[in-house]
């Protein structure tokens, strides 16, 4: 194609020879705007990727403390089940022991076979039946809490009047 055939401005039209300061300011701005969107589309999606590895990782922390926990729970039930067997001559005392095995195998086995969304789910449930329960728990946890770490700090190097003595 040659150069005659593209409509050519006027000679003496200011517009050939450059671009208003207005129009530059303006696309320079979509520009900076469309790569700002770019940077926060890219942003948003390692923050995605991130998110989602620290919750598979989280559920798999969770999921190993809870069959860690539930082992524990079943073999407190084999220990109790086995000290059953001493108490073989007192049956009142072996069925104690017994039943007390049971319940914990059934725990053992509940831990084992739910979610951490199951127990999740279950607790919230708990604390709309019960809000007033779940109050007063968390206000002595919250005391609790608070003595433990009361206890466990130093104690101060000295009393504020020992400064003052001659």
């Amino acid at each position: 194609m040659a150069a005659s055939e593209f409509p050519q401005p006027a000679p003496g039209d200011a517009s050939a020879d450059h671009v208003s300061p207005g129009a530059r300011q303006q696309a320079d701005w979509r520009g900076l705007k469309g790569d700002v969107e770019g940077l926060a589309d890219v942003a948003a999606q390692q923050g995605r990727g991130l998110l989602d590895a620290v919750r598979v990782q989280a559920q798999d922390y969770v999921e190993q403390r809870k069959n860690d926990a539930a082992g524990q729970v079943n073999d407190l039930a084999r220990t109790i089940r086995s000290s059953s067997k001493d108490f073989d001559d007192k049956p009142n005392i072996k069925a104690f022991f017994d039943s007390a095995a049971d319940g914990l195998e059934q725990l053992g086995s509940s831990i084992e076979n739910r979610s951490f969304g199951d127990f999740y789910a279950e607790a919230e449930s708990f604390a709309r039946r019960a809000p007033v329960a779940v109050a007063v728990g968390t206000f002595v946890a919250g005391l609790l809490a608070a003595r433990f770490i009361k206890s466990s700090s130093l104690p101060p190097e000295g009393d504020a009047r020992d400064t003052f003595r001659g």
